[in-house]
């Protein structure tokens, strides 16, 4: 008989105390009354109080709440996605101004049942956050979108603050951890996206815990930089339920500090790392951080102009 494979026990650190204050439970009913998806509920989030009643911040889940890939990682539900929701964009858009939000990060199930990859439903959704609520900043986190370039440029053609994509895992991890998706597609989706418009800071995130080694975790922070990515966000995969991948490692907070060391000082102009760190964790303070960056580089610039 095969020995039954054991769960590792969740350390102190990862245990966190819910806030459901009235803030918190008044947004949460806004969004249902709305009709809208938020990636913090259904990814089952564990900074949702925090960014939702503290920051001000939240990542809205448009073009359903269907998928059409299935990773073994993640919460959200897959089958057959309904038709597309062409009003969306601006319900997203009043919730951010009835929020009061600060900075929205706009994410999306992958529709590889749409030639677009639903490119422009998230450029509109860019466009009316723009229109009524125009010092938000802006965030997006699409999927690869087939790694059709046009579909790319359509979303980077609407100007977001921030292009986001997550390489998620380790090279060697990649194809058990991810459905369709391709280690090398989201390395080439991230370079295309600067070369479209070098004055939008990208970013993209990784999971550790899955089984990957330091070395690994390493190498992949290379292959990022080597494709222009400015932003990096590291934090612990949690199993969402006894379906999903097992949790291989419990990080301990002192290893994420390290890992973030080694980070910026690889020239990511910011990284955020830590147990509870998602992709769009303190993502107001990632976005300040790269217009503060992208100043600094312009007049190093004009210095060395005036210099020459």
């Amino acid at each position: 008989m095969a020995k039954k494979e054991q769960h590792l026990r969740k350390p102190e650190w990862l245990k966190i105390k819910l806030n459901t204050n009235e803030n918190y439970t008044g947004l949460k009913k806004m969004m249902r009354e709305k009709q809208l998806h938020t990636v913090c509920e259904e990814a089952k989030c564990p900074n949702i109080h925090e960014c939702w009643a503290v920051r001000k911040t939240a990542t809205f889940m448009i073009l359903g709440d269907v998928c059409t890939r299935a990773c073994r990682f993640c919460a959200v539900k897959t089958g057959l996605p309904n038709e597309l929701d062409w009003q969306e964009p601006e319900r997203v858009a009043d919730s951010v101004v009835l929020m009061g939000l600060k900075h929205v990060v706009v994410t999306a199930v992958a529709r590889d049942d749409l030639k677009d990859g639903g490119a422009a439903v998230f450029a509109e959704t860019v466009r009316a956050i723009r229109r009524k609520s125009p010092l938000t900043s802006i965030e997006v986190l699409p999927s690869d979108m087939g790694g059709v370039l046009d579909n790319l440029k359509t979303l980077m053609d609407a100007k977001p603050d921030i292009m986001n994509h997550n390489i998620e895992t380790v090279r060697s991890l990649s194809d058990r951890v991810r459905a369709r998706a391709k280690y090398d597609r989201s390395l080439e989706f991230l370079k295309r996206a600067k070369e479209l418009n070098d004055t939008i800071p990208t970013k993209s995130s990784i999971m550790i815990g899955l089984g990957e080694t330091k070395e690994e975790i390493i190498e992949t922070m290379d292959d990022l930089r080597a494709n222009d990515v400015d932003i990096l966000t590291l934090g612990q995969y949690l199993q969402p339920s006894t379906k999903h991948l097992k949790v291989q490692k419990y990080y301990h907070p002192d290893e994420f500090a390290e890992l973030k060391e080694i980070a910026l000082s690889k020239g990511f102009s910011h990284c955020e790392a830590g147990p509870l760190v998602r992709s769009s964790y303190h993502a107001d303070e990632q976005v300040n951080s790269a217009q503060q960056n992208k100043k600094a580089k312009l007049e190093a610039l004009e210095v060395e102009a005036k210099e020459a």
